[in-house]
């Protein structure tokens, strides 16, 4: 019974600072996503290269006449996906807090 106990302690101690390190949030085709307390953009999975993002955090991937002119938000991601905007991105025309589930910034991912 003392060694299970002993042996429980030992794997808490080693498994708390894993589960400190990992963190939840969704992430994109490339692996990556926003750290939503820092805006750091950094990715989980390998891709086989040392390189950092090729993009920096809020660059947006659109081209700027993707749902230019809008002057409301799209109603949901279906709409947005229809007038091919989809993802839309914080500060892009169209964009909605509603639209960004897990409020890393991209919405209708």
């Amino acid at each position: 019974m003392r060694l299970a106990v002993q042996l429980t302690a030992l794997l808490s101690i080693l498994l708390i600072p894993a589960l400190a390190l990992s963190h939840p949030g969704g992430l994109n085709a490339e692996g990556c996503h926003n750290n939503r307390k820092t805006g750091e953009y950094h990715c989980h999975r390998g891709s086989g290269s040392s390189r950092g993002p090729s993009h920096a955090p809020g660059q947006s991937f659109a081209p700027a006449s993707r749902g230019a002119g809008r002057s409301r938000p799209f109603a949901n991601c279906s709409e947005a996906r229809a007038a091919g905007a989809a993802p839309v991105r914080r500060g892009d025309p169209g964009y909605a807090p509603k639209l960004d589930r897990d409020n890393d910034g991209v919405g209708c991912e």
